[in-house]
């Protein structure tokens, strides 16, 4: 490239941190500034974006400190949303929340979601609560924090509560996106939601997925209980989790994808923490390279691992 300034540079430094390859940027970034060239405000969201999904904490916090301190830009709330979720997605609660309190800029919905993913994920329910509670009042029509804490209350196994909050989300008017996985097979979409049996091809796929499962969990898979949102019998709950719409796609992709060619599968949501481990093992015990593009970013699975390095 012959003409190097701080838009092509922040241009690959954001691609390369959306698209699972953070670590790419934070190289670009010391490329970039052995070049001279000065980073700008959308600099510093990608290379924090790209801190939080590859657990660079140290760095994003050097990185964050250099904004004002030696680069003169004052950080916005999308580099808070940033920091808070690097903070967060490292187990650093207190101080990500400290981090929020502190902010020169008002907490946006952004900010928030970031702390409320956090919860979710260390399952931290009384900050949980709080930062939901402040997405209600700041996007009243938006299921996202409903949702949030509702599995929230379930991870917790306080049933009651979580059937309170979808007994809320009706009475507001507030529905769920379904959630539903898709792919391509001989020219034609093939889609699944969780726990369909209306294609042609179910019973073999369900016959794959009992398969698959025990298969990975002889190569040591538990079933993450978490990510079930009702109360019901262990068996139910295994049973629930096997036949989320992704695994569904997968398991009609085994059984049709040539041996050796990429299994692609295309998500509207968040791949829920179960699949993503499922899909981890089933990659490297069936040798598939399987491609997930959920809502957050393209999931490369091969022998066992993810290109995301389980940050997304």
């Amino acid at each position: 490239m012959q003409n190097r300034n701080v838009i092509t540079y922040t241009a690959l430094i954001v691609g390369y941190a959306q698209n699972g390859k953070g670590l790419y940027s934070l190289l670009l970034y010391d490329q970039m500034i052995s070049a001279g060239i000065a980073p700008d405000y959308i600099t510093f969201i990608g290379l924090l974006f790209a801190c939080s999904h590859t657990g660079s904490l140290e760095k994003g916090r050097s990185y964050f400190n250099s904004m004002d301190n030696i680069h003169g830009i004052k950080p916005g709330a999308e580099h808070y949303a940033c920091m808070i979720d690097l903070l967060g997605r490292s187990g650093n609660l207190s101080e990500a929340k400290q981090l929020l309190d502190q902010m020169d800029v008002e907490p946006d919905a952004t900010v928030w979601k970031s702390l409320l993913g956090a919860c979710r994920m260390h399952k931290e329910l009384e900050m949980g609560e709080m930062a939901a509670k402040e997405l209600f009042e700041l996007e009243p029509k938006n299921s996202m924090p409903y949702v949030m804490l509702s599995n929230l209350y379930s991870a917790a196994g306080r049933w009651e509560d979580a059937a309170k909050i979808r007994k809320l989300m009706k009475c507001r008017g507030i529905s769920k996106e379904p959630g539903s996985s898709w792919t391509q097979a001989n020219g034609k979409t093939h889609t699944f939601v969780s726990e369909d049996r209306s294609h042609p091809m179910m019973a073999r796929i369900y016959s794959k997925i009992d398969e698959v499962i025990a298969l990975i969990k002889e190569a040591g898979y538990v079933p993450d209980m978490s990510f079930v949102l009702h109360d019901m019998e262990r068996e139910g709950k295994e049973l629930g989790l096997a036949y989320h719409s992704e695994k569904l796609a997968l398991a009609f992709g085994l059984l049709v994808v040539p041996s050796g060619a990429v299994i692609r599968i295309y998500k509207n949501l968040r791949v829920c923490g179960d699949c993503h481990t499922a899909f981890k093992y089933i990659s490297s015990l069936y040798d598939r390279h399987i491609v997930l593009r959920d809502s957050n970013c393209f999931h490369h699975f091969v022998d066992g691992k993810c290109s995301c390095g389980d940050y997304w």
